[in-house]
């Protein structure tokens, strides 16, 4: 079993993987497009990525809160998109708070000694990671993976 996950943004959408046994998250790709709106070919390459692993049994989305814990107009954008990709992919989607992981995607791409000027080609699937993680951490503590 593997579990998807994304980093959805208006014009781009990072992607991770986990391993099968879920312990760690590996970046795979950043889904670009040219308008918020225009996602055909963004739900069909998520499509591909999940038939190409073949075990992937869930999606993890990134949902942006409020700091506040308020939901504000990207994370009723995450939850459209959680649906969609339910009826597309016919996998259960988590949404899972994804506060400060852009932040935390800055300062490891700082750590690693890459540019300033390079960090956005790596963030979204860097902060992907992190949510996958985050997730996966959170399925061992609670000891719900078995499920």
């Amino acid at each position: 079993m593997r579990i998807l996950g994304l980093d959805y943004g208006s014009k781009t959408v990072g992607v991770a993987i986990s391993d099968p046994l879920l312990i760690t998250a590996q970046g795979v790709e950043i889904i670009r497009r040219q308008s918020e709106n225009k996602l055909r070919r963004t739900y069909a390459r998520i499509e591909e990525i999940i038939a190409g692993y073949g075990d992937v049994e869930k999606i993890v989305v990134g949902y942006p809160k409020n700091m506040n814990d308020t939901i504000g107009d990207r994370a009723q954008k995450s939850e459209e998109f959680k649906t969609a990709l339910e009826r597309r992919c016919g996998l259960p989607v988590v949404l899972w708070d994804e506060r400060l992981t852009t932040v935390a995607a800055d300062r490891a791409m700082d750590e690693a000694g890459i540019k300033s000027s390079d960090h956005k080609k790596y963030v979204d699937e860097i902060a992907a990671m992190l949510i996958l993680q985050g997730y996966l951490e959170w399925l061992r503590n609670s000891g719900q993976e078995k499920e």
